[in-house]
């Protein structure tokens, strides 16, 4: 068996030292760290922070060779046990790699243990030593001793993140499936028992969607919430997830009613959750197995991350933890910020997709002008396969995910397949409809499936800076800087840049631009100065533009719809 002894050792400086044992090695024996973890489709480089490797078999120092980035060979003599140890700077307080001071520890198997290149199918053990008086671990990993776990093979052992600390616990049994929820950095006001019963309700309904009665692929599920000033995000796992979310989105004692924070929250456990089965078991074919030393690419992201950010929220409606207004407004916001993203005309998803690994992740100020989010739009689409498909009386995207479940055996999936569930319930019409939004760069057909399902599309006027196609970051103190200008808008045309800094409007001093909203006529054209690299310019801004970014859609409930109308909505907000 492969063995993992894992220390702390040293809290302050962030650094998690490493034993690992090889028993019965082979001569040339390599060994290889990921560059990257599934579900974050960026190369990482988890080697840069390894350091301090050495290997001895007994009393013997072993010889080693660094063939590549990630990749070393130790060469070995006889059968006796290979031990390789070194260290690990943790302090990345992200859900993707590891972390470590003196009151919180975390991390991947990605970032801590190389794989045994040739053994990665035999069972691997970790072992958790000098922790810290007063912490505890969790994981979903199997236990099989006091601060020891045990995996089937490689591929499982890096799927099961550990938290480490004086964190809060809790558990809950959804569908006869225990789960546990731990939580750090909450303030003392938490309320925990809330988050508990509020994401037993999600758990419950995301089994019963997937399996009605039958018991889902896994035994137990935990999840390890990192509570911070700032912070939001998530990373999937077979039987866990890792969240960060913000202190102030968590429910508090006596606290009633739902804050959009604590909405946000719900979303992401859903969201994540929802991906146990969708990305985690069902998963793109091109990651059967994944290669962790390179990019794996796929044009499958719009569905993996698009559909499970569709049923996200469509799930807290339907487990009852937010009503139909609500839900039809997070859908609103949606589509605006996919009609306010001029790179949807450049890019589509299934390119937006296959891109991820160099433009998803390292945005800059031209990302909203060139790509276009394999979540947002790929939720849509989502959607209006859904409206499609019941407005057709041919079944829904719920039998669709189920159908894809069964025709796939919970496993590999290609566009093929979901194509071929699409004409096994409505034909090949709607299957070459959906090929082509994936591939298009058109906008969605959305407003009249809406209309049939019983939901009327509003328009109002979008915020100033909004309106003229700008994304800004304003302070008091540090004044008013252009982070991006959208193509199509007012101050493209004007000539304004991503790094301008934004002074006045017809002669008055901005602290924040939507200010000269109050003096401006509706329409009226002005003078804007501003400062770029140290020199003073005014740049005449011409009102108008892609309506898109001069206005914001609503979605609202119709109040007296026919009766198809009445019975679809029913069946889509209430399956």
């Amino acid at each position: 068996m492969i063995s993992y002894r894992i220390e702390v050792a040293s809290a302050t400086e962030h650094r998690f030292a490493v034993t690992l044992t090889v028993p019965a090695p082979d001569t040339q024996t390599w060994l290889t760290l990921p560059v990257w973890i599934p579900g974050s489709y960026l190369v990482r480089e988890f080697g840069r922070h390894l350091s301090r490797l050495s290997a001895r078999q007994g009393a013997r120092e072993v010889s080693l060779t660094q063939v590549d980035k990630s990749t070393w060979v130790a060469e070995c003599s006889g059968k006796a046990a290979l031990t390789l140890s070194y260290e690990v700077y943790a302090f990345d307080a992200s859900v993707r790699t590891a972390y470590l001071d003196d009151r919180r520890g975390f991390f991947n198997p990605t970032s801590l243990c190389l794989s045994v290149m040739g053994r990665e199918q035999q069972p691997h053990q970790v072992e958790i030593a000098r922790l810290p008086k007063g912490w505890d671990v969790a994981t979903g990993m199997t236990a099989t001793g006091k601060l020891r776990w045990q995996s089937a093979d490689y591929d499982e052992l890096i799927d099961h993140p550990f938290e480490l600390g004086a964190f809060w616990r809790g558990e809950f049994v959804a569908n006869g499936v225990p789960h546990e929820f731990v939580v750090a950095g909450a303030w003392p006001s938490f309320d925990g028992e809330r988050l508990l019963a509020d994401t037993q309700k999600i758990c419950a309904t995301q089994i019963s969607f997937w399996h009605g009665r039958k018991k889902p692929p896994f035994g137990r599920y935990v999840f390890m919430l990192y509570a911070t000033e700032d912070g939001y995000g998530g990373l999937e796992h077979r039987a866990s997830t890792a969240l960060i979310a913000n202190r102030r989105d968590l429910p508090r004692q006596g606290q009633t009613g739902l804050n959009d924070g604590y909405v946000k929250l719900l979303g992401l456990i859903s969201h994540e959750y929802f991906h146990t089965w969708n990305v985690k078991r069902l998963k793109p074919a091109e990651f059967v197995p994944y290669d962790l030393s390179q990019e794996n690419y796929t044009e499958l992201l719009w569905f993996f991350e698009g559909f499970t950010s569709y049923y996200d929220d469509l799930l807290l409606l339907r487990s009852g933890l937010i009503d139909a207004p609500r839900y039809l407004k997070l859908m609103a916001q949606t589509w605006n910020g996919v009609r306010s993203t001029p790179g949807r005309h450049v890019q589509s998803v299934a390119e937006s997709s296959f891109d991820a690994w160099v433009k998803y992740y390292r945005i800059d100020e031209n990302t909203p002008n060139a790509t276009i989010s394999y979540y947002t739009k790929g939720a849509l689409i989502a959607l209006l396969l859904d409206l499609r498909l019941r407005q057709a009386g041919r079944g829904s995207l719920d039998e669709l995910m189920r159908g894809l479940w069964t025709r796939c055996h919970g496993g590999a999936v290609t566009e093929v397949d979901i194509l071929a569930e699409v004409d096994a319930l409505a034909g090949a019409e709607l299957a070459q409809e959906v090929q082509a939004w994936v591939h298009g760069r058109g906008d969605l057909p959305l407003e009249a499936a809406l209309k049939a399902a019983g939901v009327q599309v509003g328009r109002e006027a979008s915020g100033f800076s909004a309106s003229l196609g700008l994304k800004l970051t304003e302070t008091a103190l540090g004044g008013v800087h252009v982070k991006s200008v959208l193509s199509g808008g007012a101050a493209a045309a004007a000539g304004v840049s991503a790094g301008d800094e934004l002074l006045a409007v017809n002669g008055w001093r901005v602290r924040r631009l939507d200010d000269a909203a109050q003096w401006l006529q509706a329409g009226q054209a002005f003078e804007l100065t501003l400062a770029r690299q140290q020199r003073l310019a005014t740049v005449q801004v011409q009102r108008g533009g892609d309506a898109a970014l001069t206005e914001n859609l609503t979605l609202s409930l119709d109040a007296s719809p026919g009766a198809a109308a009445k019975a679809l909505r029913q069946a889509w907000l209430k399956a």
